[in-house]
């Protein structure tokens, strides 16, 4: 009797790529066929033109997918906005949770502090004493260790590529650190700054050391604070770095407050950070910006001021080059949120909706205990959308947009 394993290929094929999207890990531990045929290009390639093209018969190309992160573990979110001005049943069902992303071989127990995205890919960062690094492709279902050269406690990470021969995509890791060396308490000696930048090369396996020129008028990358990948190259916002405490007069130290703050770009083509990019608006530094993409092609930039709570967000133009940035007129005034986590808000926009999704706590400020989506768009409109407890009040949710890959790793 022919078993439905024994199709021939071409014929499997065609018939296993009407699954949904959602679907592979079910079907690669079906047997090992067709865990073989689930990670081939060819495969992955008509199982997503599929979706795509099944969502607009169903005119749902409006609804797409995200990762959250949230109480160490990631998940595959469902986010759908049609419909929700018109009707408030639809705005709880409109951020669904599809699934936990992080499972390789049964490794549930894999905790996630941060999670960096490009073009499909994710990069892990355990949420170890030594954080190890994980690539992981989650419609692919494949995952590639990485092992640091040295760890810190306050490393930052990029994920990106270079373009060769306009086709194919060359992944890279940047790894930052820029901190105090921790001394002893009752040393007298000055602090020591550590300044380091590394590159990782998935073509040649390995690390190499990067030169970067950092002067003490210099801008921070702030710890905890990810940059967003547009086109393979990562943004981030910084500002002008700031000595020691004790080390400022204290006749200057209001001055201090409305500090110089722009964008900053790693190219991973040419390895180096470009020039100093503008913002739509002047800021101090207790206020919280936070950046989304838009697309493949442009920026978002969130706004909320530390003292008045008024919330704005600004979409960049199309972005050509790298080091090349513009902005348009304000996208969305929001009015007033509840007081924003200056480092892990985290929020995406609907362009053609007017509406913005940002992910937070609740509104209680002093035992933040609850996940929390905001929908806000024009004209004062507001919801809230409930994500469960969180295990930490500590530890906010995060997502990034997100659209399957089939790039191997």
């Amino acid at each position: 009797m022919t078993k439905i394993c024994d199709l021939p290929r071409d014929l499997a094929e065609e018939v296993l790529s009407r699954l949904p999207v959602t679907s592979p890990r079910a079907l690669r531990f079906t047997c090992k066929k067709w865990n073989t045929l689930s990670k081939c290009r060819s495969f992955t390639k008509k199982q997503i033109g599929r979706e795509q093209a099944e969502a607009k018969k169903k005119k749902q190309e409006k609804a797409f997918q995200a990762i959250m992160t949230m109480n160490y573990k990631v998940y595959l979110m469902s986010v759908n906005l049609d419909g929700i001005h018109k009707d408030d049943d639809n705005v709880q069902s409109s951020i669904k949770q599809k699934g936990k992303l992080i499972s390789l071989n049964g490794a549930d127990q894999i905790d996630i502090s941060k999670v960096y995205h490009c073009h499909g890919l994710l990069l892990c960062i355990t949420n170890d004493i030594n954080s190890r690094l994980m690539v992981l492709n989650p419609y692919c279902g494949q995952a590639r260790w990485i092992e640091p050269r040295d760890s810190y406690c306050r490393d930052s990470y990029a994920l990106g590529y270079e373009m060769k021969n306009n086709v194919n995509r060359s992944y890279k890791i940047l790894r930052c650190v820029n901190d105090f060396k921790d001394m002893s308490e009752m040393s007298i000696e000055p602090r020591t700054r550590i300044c380091e930048f590394e590159i990782y090369n998935f073509d040649s396996h390995s690390w190499k050391s990067k030169t970067v020129k950092v002067t003490p008028n210099d801008w921070d990358i702030f710890y905890g604070c990810s940059g967003v990948s547009v086109k393979g190259n990562t943004y981030w916002f910084v500002q002008e770095r700031i000595p020691p405490l004790e080390e400022i007069p204290i006749d200057v130290i209001d001055e201090l407050r409305e500090a110089p703050s722009f964008l900053i770009c790693f190219d991973f083509t040419t390895e180096k950070f470009g020039s100093r990019l503008p913002l739509p608006f002047p800021c101090l530094r207790n206020d919280t910006v936070t950046l989304s993409s838009v697309g493949e092609e442009k920026l978002a930039v969130l706004y909320h001021r530390w003292d008045s709570m008024y919330t704005k967000i600004w979409i960049s133009n199309k972005i050509d080059q790298p080091n090349a940035l513009s902005w348009s007129e304000l996208f969305l005034n929001m009015g007033k949120m509840r007081p924003l986590e200056m480092r892990s808000a985290t929020f995406f926009v609907d362009e053609e909706k007017k509406l913005a999704v940002v992910f937070d706590k609740g509104k209680s400020v002093y035992n933040p205990t609850c996940n929390t989506a905001y929908i806000v768009g024009e004209d004062g409109y507001s919801k809230q959308v409930d994500l469960g407890e969180s295990v930490d009040k500590y530890l906010f949710p995060r997502v990034y947009s997100y659209v399957p890959s089939c790039e191997q790793i």
